[in-house]
């Protein structure tokens, strides 16, 4: 299933397996100047094929190495000879990510394993032919994330650093901390218009990343006041949560309101 949507020169393509007509999971890639942001997932990937055929894609950047944004890189670099654009760290997970790729079941039914691919190192800086883009670091969600800012017209894509709603559960391998520094630093940005992995594009969306940070904090200051109180951490999950997150089940654990108490007590920032 392929989602078309323009946000003027940014084309958006939201992409996800369908199921019973109903998208399971969408992710996002975006388009603008030949620069291509994250390329989707396996299932999704002769949609996502012909959806850009012909346009002449010469950059991809990938905002971390997870199956659901690395997908289409093999086809674009094989088809446009386009260029792929990471973090260091996720060179190896693109090069190899069978190999590398942790995935539970529920990330193989929704996205796939994606196939290889050759990317570079990413400079601190990408340009196109109109636009300068500003490459920031941005752990938490993943090691090897990174958000993009174009400062002229406010654009900031944000791969999985920002998710809306209040979380209540985490990846086995996130960094609440981390995730919450990350989301200060972009929150100091003059930021128009934010697009997110999901596809949810955020029109004015400074007050919604600072409300983001907010709840945080206050949940991580709930957390450990609970854990000083002598609370472990499947206590104060339920106390907090109540039931588990649902995806705790589908996911074999790996994603879970758990995983994000014990990211707030083992983080390094309090």
């Amino acid at each position: 299933m392929l989602q078309r949507s323009t946000y003027g020169e940014v084309v958006l393509f939201r992409l996800a397996r369908g199921f019973l007509g109903r998208g399971v999971y969408f992710t996002a890639s975006y388009l603008v100047d030949g620069l291509v942001v994250d390329t989707g997932c396996r299932h999704t990937l002769a949609e996502f094929a012909a959806a850009t055929e012909g346009v002449g894609i010469h950059t991809v950047i990938n905002t971390h190495s997870h199956e659901d944004h690395i997908a289409g890189n093999a086809l674009l670099q094989r088809r446009d000879g386009a260029r792929i654009l990471a973090h260091e760290l996720a060179l190896p997970v693109l090069a190899d990510p069978r190999g590398t790729l942790r995935m539970a079941l529920y990330e193989h039914l929704a996205w796939g394993m994606p196939e290889p691919s050759i990317g570079q190192p990413i400079p601190e800086e990408v340009c196109t032919s109109r636009h300068r883009f500003r490459v920031l670091r941005t752990p938490g969600h993943s090691v090897d994330h990174l958000c993009l800012y174009e400062p002229e017209e406010g654009w900031l894509f944000t791969g999985d650093l920002f998710i809306g709603g209040r979380d209540r559960a985490l990846r086995e391998d996130g960094e609440v901390w981390r995730i919450i520094a990350s989301l200060e630093m972009v929150a100091g940005l003059e930021v128009r218009r934010l697009f997110p992995g999901s596809g949810s594009v955020r029109e004015n969306p400074l007050p919604e990343l600072r409300a983001k940070i907010v709840y945080l904090r206050e949940l991580g200051e709930r957390v450990l006041t609970l854990s000083r109180a002598g609370q472990p951490p499947q206590v104060i999950r339920k106390t907090i949560f109540g039931r588990e997150h649902p995806l705790a089940f589908f996911s074999g654990g790996s994603f879970s309101g758990l995983h994000l108490v014990r990211s707030f007590l083992n983080g390094e920032e309090h």
